[in-house]
């Protein structure tokens, strides 16, 4: 059965219908960015809470009632997460809407084909799908992946560009404890399809910066790094800026740029890329330590002079924050991040 939900944003004027059809139930949050509206949102998975909004009347389900996103004192004042709710009635709901968050490229939700899977290190491996029709996406951005099996879509970023036709890359780790990494690197195979929803985030890449760029991953935080860095090499409007990317792992073992930069001779050629391992490792010649600890150290001063993009872990991400925002007083603005959660 078919099901369509009109949501009213309280003192806004916005209005907009949730689709439920052939068993697919949109969320709240999905339905307002398929709308075109500026919707807050950063994870679109639960765990940042950035989603938050009022249900002032309607009935709701929430996918993932335990989120972390969402603290017990926010849930007993009516606040619920955006990302996380299916609407079962019309809705009127009260949240902040910003014209930020519109997005670029409207999300749809598509099936799409595994057609290839590269392995990089003892972990890490870029899964290729192919879609029906030509990927837009903005380097940087992340899709959800609804797996068998997994309860609750997947979040990762894309590591290509949408100019390869209907391909959508990605570079995951394989996590044993996570049910949805496993299902990626155990069962799903070759020529099987799954459904993405594509394309969301607002970490992507922004060209008409006039400030140099540096990109800064931790783990399977290279994916949208390597997209930001592949989009950054190639257009015309970042010709003359410098581009650098750290890129922080544990070991040398965990490393996989050489064949990345094997494939992509230009990001090779315009890009500086500077590894660094956390881990003291006899015979490593490159940089070791946190990867905002090397990346502080190489720039040295000037950080106000730069465009930031990172990805990577809560604490990875929160201590550049603090390094640039706080210490070196870069503007919020120039820093573009991604969490994982």
């Amino acid at each position: 059965m078919d099901n369509n939900f009109t949501i009213k944003v309280d003192g806004t004027g916005a209005e907009y219908t949730v689709c439920q059809s052939n068993g697919v139930e949109d969320t709240i949050l999905g339905g307002a960015l398929r709308s075109g509206i500026g919707f807050p949102y950063e994870c679109n998975s639960g765990g940042c809470g950035s989603c938050m909004f009022e249900i002032v009347s309607g009935e709701v389900k929430e996918l993932w009632p335990d989120a972390p996103g969402l603290s017990e004192k926010a849930r007993q004042r009516g606040r619920r997460l955006a990302c996380q709710c299916i609407p079962m009635t019309n809705c009127d709901i009260k949240v902040r809407l910003k014209d930020e968050y519109k997005p670029r490229h409207t999300p749809a939700r598509v099936a799409m084909t595994l057609v290839e899977v590269r392995k990089l290190t003892h972990d890490l491996s870029e899964f290729c799908f192919q879609a029906p029709t030509p990927a837009a996406f903005l380097p940087g951005q992340f899709a959800l992946l609804h797996l068998p099996g997994v309860q609750g879509a997947r979040a990762y970023s894309m590591s290509n560009l949408p100019i390869d036709g209907g391909t959508w890359n990605f570079i995951i780790r394989h996590v044993p404890t996570g049910k949805g990494t496993n299902v990626l690197f155990t069962q799903l195979k070759v020529g099987e399809k799954i459904e993405i929803d594509a394309p969301y985030g607002l970490a992507y890449l922004k060209p008409e910066s006039p400030r140099d760029i540096v990109c800064i991953g931790g783990g399977s935080g290279l994916s949208p790094m390597v997209s930001i860095v592949r989009g950054a090499v190639r257009d015309p409007l970042l010709a003359g800026r410098k581009i650098t990317l750290f890129y922080g792992a544990r070991t040398p073992n965990d490393l996989c740029l050489e064949e990345l930069l094997a494939r992509d001779p230009l990001m090779a050629e315009r890009a500086t890329i500077i590894p660094a391992i956390s881990t003291p490792t006899d015979g490593w010649q490159g940089e070791q330590g946190f990867i905002h600890e090397v990346m502080q150290k190489t720039l040295a001063t000037g950080f106000e002079n730069y465009e930031f993009y990172c990805c990577g872990p809560p604490p990875m991400t929160d201590a550049i924050q603090r390094l640039l925002l706080l210490e070196k007083r870069v503007p919020a603005q120039q820093l573009h991040f991604d969490r994982f959660y």
